[in-house]
């Protein structure tokens, strides 16, 4: 993953965790003054998280995930976001890494949404056997997560230099 991406995932967690969290904080204390140190210390730990999300050790990036979701969503029920999520950075990281957790299928919506293209889109790779289809419905988030980890080809025009 390239370093745009790093600086595009981490100021996104900063974000996020800054108005799910360090946000209400402040207003519960009436004051910065006592969550400004937090708000410094979250800086960095967004680099470092976005760093375990991108990085070699998948144990570690889907672990971080899990820390991130509980924190930032918390829910009685499971994490089944909005398809719109999967198009965040947080979101793309976590299809990458973790696939859909706690799920394993979804439907070709969510599918198309965690991939990056459209529900015929879907459709298409798991005609063409590019998506397991699963047993109860809708697509493997195995099969959609290794599709996501597949080296990118290039379909760039070929010059002749004769």
């Amino acid at each position: 993953m390239s370093t745009r991406e790093h600086v595009e995932l981490a100021g996104e967690l900063f974000g996020l965790i800054e108005r799910r969290i360090t946000d209400p904080l402040e207003i519960l204390f009436g004051s910065s003054d006592q969550v400004d140190p937090v708000r410094e210390r979250l800086k960095i730990e967004a680099e470092v998280w976005a760093a375990q999300l991108m990085g070699p050790d998948e144990g570690l990036a889907v672990r971080t995930a899990a820390r991130l979701i509980a924190a930032v969503f918390p829910s009685d029920g499971p994490f089944d976001p909005a398809d719109e999520w999967w198009a965040t950075a947080f979101g793309r990281v976590v299809a990458r890494r973790a696939g859909h957790p706690g799920k394993e299928a979804v439907p070709f919506a969510t599918a198309g949404a965690m991939l990056g293209i459209t529900r015929q889109g879907v459709h298409d790779l798991v005609k063409r056997a590019k998506l397991d289809r699963h047993p109860d419905g809708g697509v493997t988030t195995k099969s959609i997560r290794e599709r996501l980890n597949q080296p990118q080809e290039r379909h760039a025009a070929r010059r002749h230099h004769y």
